[in-house]
């Protein structure tokens, strides 16, 4: 699979990728089992709910079971009354975690790739660095490569690159290692070195 190299300037020619990455077929299910269970590996339990033993009000029954004209009622703490109890609480120790071997996590990034090769949407360039941790700097760079938002996937992140990136919304810096499902999609141009290739190539193929 051939994609385009640039240089700092712009288009600089083509490069010869490995097919093993960027050719495969699209498995449109598998990438949205992957993203869906990204994100939900990324909750935290940090909600609480009272449930009906956890609410301070009296256990008396409100009124007698019959002859006053209204409903049964038991107690005040009822999840069917205003400030009564939650039905089915939520806890902190809730586990939102979804299973996803390493065999399916490889083939849906390799999926993802390769759907992006086919966009037009993946650039490769021979590294990306910054002199100074500077967001101007990096600003300026990726404007004059043409690129307003862009996921850069480097084979280890240099400190200058990343703080630079920190206040670019639109931007987003990291190394192989890393590369996940959600970055993937949510950015419309990807940019890899050399040697994020590679890695991924190691890691992936």
């Amino acid at each position: 699979m051939e994609l385009k190299l640039i240089s700092d300037q712009g288009a600089a020619g083509t490069y010869d990728a490995p097919d093993a990455l960027f050719a495969r077929e699209f498995n449109e299910s598998l990438v949205h089992q992957l993203v869906v269970a990204y994100q939900a590996n990324a909750r935290r339990g940090t909600r609480k709910q009272k449930e009906r033993s956890e609410i301070a009000k009296s256990t008396r029954k409100p009124w007698r079971q019959k002859g006053t004209g209204r409903a049964r009622a038991g107690m005040a703490s009822s999840p069917l009354w205003r400030g009564g109890g939650k039905m089915f609480a939520s806890s902190p120790d809730e586990n939102f975690s979804h299973k996803v071997n390493r065999r399916m996590f490889r083939a849906g990034i390799c999926s993802i790739l390769s759907q992006l090769a086919r966009e037009d949407r993946i650039r490769v360039i021979d590294e990306f660095r910054l002199g100074a941790p500077k967001t101007r700097l990096l600003e300026q760079k990726l404007k004059a490569m043409g690129f307003d938002s862009l996921l850069v996937i480097t084979d280890e992140v240099d400190q200058n690159l990343a703080l630079s990136s920190r206040n670019l919304a639109n931007v987003e810096v990291i190394p192989a290692r890393r590369a996940n499902p959600v970055a993937l999609v949510r950015y419309p141009n990807v940019l890899l070195t050399k040697a994020a290739v590679a890695k991924l190539e190691e890691m992936l193929a």
